[in-house]
């Protein structure tokens, strides 16, 4: 099995996130505001969302906590919710992703293996009882690309092709016209 730690990670990390940019930047300003359906988050609350997420994998590892039972998750929600809050222009927007990302990424290209796979208990009666940092640090990644498929939905939804589609498209498009010149 390959080595994948903290300078994966990090490397991982920060391309999710620049797929996560390239949505924030192809969907234009005047549609921040639309939401699928009633409930659901806005444009721009869901990328804030994304942009801060991270915030809770740093309130955990970050501090080096060992029992997540510490945490005053209460307390955090209601910050990372006044902050999805504020409004933001999608240029503000777009710098958070960045800064936050890179911040994110950072943090993980310093993590040693060692702390990669500690125990952080889990609260009781959870199942497992624990995990390593290094699955519940997967979580932050794997949360972000969960809110970029909603994304990329909202997308076709809009009228814009995701980024992912039009690059196939056009190594598509490059192979057949290669083919038609063999």
């Amino acid at each position: 099995m390959s080595h994948y730690g903290g300078k994966e990670f990090g490397a991982a990390f920060r391309t999710v996130r620049k797929n996560t940019i390239q949505i924030a930047e192809d969907i234009p300003e005047d549609k921040y505001t639309f939401k699928p359906a009633p409930e659901a988050r806005t444009v721009a609350q869901t990328l804030t969302h994304m942009a801060i997420s991270t915030e809770f994998a740093h309130s955990i590892h970050g501090k080096g906590v060992t029992d997540v039972t510490k945490v005053d998750f209460a307390a955090l929600g209601g910050k990372m919710a006044a902050e999805e809050a504020k409004p933001r222009s999608k240029a503000e927007i777009v710098t958070l992703l960045k800064s936050e990302g890179e911040r994110f990424a950072s943090f993980l290209d310093g993590l040693s293996d060692a702390f990669l796979f500690e125990e952080v208990a889990l609260p009781p009666g959870a199942q497992p009882a624990s995990k390593t940092r290094f699955e519940m640090l997967l979580g932050a990644k794997e949360h972000e690309m969960h809110h970029r498929a909603q994304l990329m939905t909202i997308e076709r939804m809009i009228g814009v092709v995701p980024h992912l589609t039009r690059q196939r498209q056009e190594q598509q498009a490059a192979r057949a016209a290669a083919a038609k010149k063999q």
